[in-house]
């Protein structure tokens, strides 16, 4: 029997629901360092103060990136997040708040990890089954902080209103992909000088996944 919910629940997915351990730095320093042998950034960018997804942008947008040089770097990008992801842990009560939202909710996974890498993540937790899709960088025109992901994802349910989705990640890229695609947006032990400094407003900041259960709530009755 089909579910026919009205409402969808979007998740980030690396220190959201999972703990992962992506080495995001030396992600970022191998971005880095390809697009300097390439010409692509100066030796002098300050890219520790990039995100690996910002990185990523500035690489695709230049006139000197070529598919081959595209492939490198996401080879590289795949390889640290596979060794991340392996072994990855359910951030707590995890479980248990899927279980209960399934009954009410369309589940979504929205990450800026390859596919393969989430769903063996998604896989090796055993929480892939709560999830109506997972949404992955192949899916996307350009990463979050990006609303492309968003913007896909709502175009699933093209009768939905706005009002029906709300994104759940510990991450301002999350919050402002959210907030540019129009849905609301709840912060998972975000960091609140981020989100202010980057111009996300979260609708509430939760520091535990059970605390999501309420705050659906209000929003349902408010």
């Amino acid at each position: 029997m089909s579910r026919t919910f009205q409402k969808g629940i979007i998740f980030d997915m690396d220190n959201t629901l999972l703990q992962s351990r992506i080495n995001f730095a030396e992600m970022k320093r191998a971005i880095f360092q390809l697009w300097v042998d390439n010409g692509i950034v100066p030796p002098t960018l300050e890219w520790q103060n990039h995100t690996a997804s910002q990185l990523i942008e500035i690489g695709r947008q230049s006139a000197k990136m070529t598919n081959e040089l595209g492939q490198t770097m996401w080879d590289a990008v795949t390889a640290i997040e596979k060794d991340g992801m392996h072994g990855a842990v359910l951030e707590n009560h995890a479980v248990e708040v899927l279980e209960q939202l399934k009954s009410s909710y369309q589940l979504y996974i929205l990450t800026n990890n390859a596919y393969a890498a989430a769903e063996e993540a998604l896989n090796e937790t055993g929480i892939a089954s709560y999830f109506d899709e997972i949404v992955a960088r192949e899916q996307m025109t350009t990463l979050k902080p990006s609303a492309s992901g968003i913007h896909y994802i709502r175009n699933r349910k093209p009768d939905w209103p706005v009002s029906a989705w709300t994104m759940i990640g510990d991450s301002w890229i999350d919050g402002k992909a959210a907030c540019d695609g129009q849905v609301a947006f709840i912060a998972y032990q975000g960091n609140e000088l981020d989100m202010e400094q980057n111009g996300v407003v979260p609708r509430a900041y939760i520091r535990d996944l059970k605390e999501l259960l309420a705050v659906l709530e209000e929003c349902e009755q408010g």
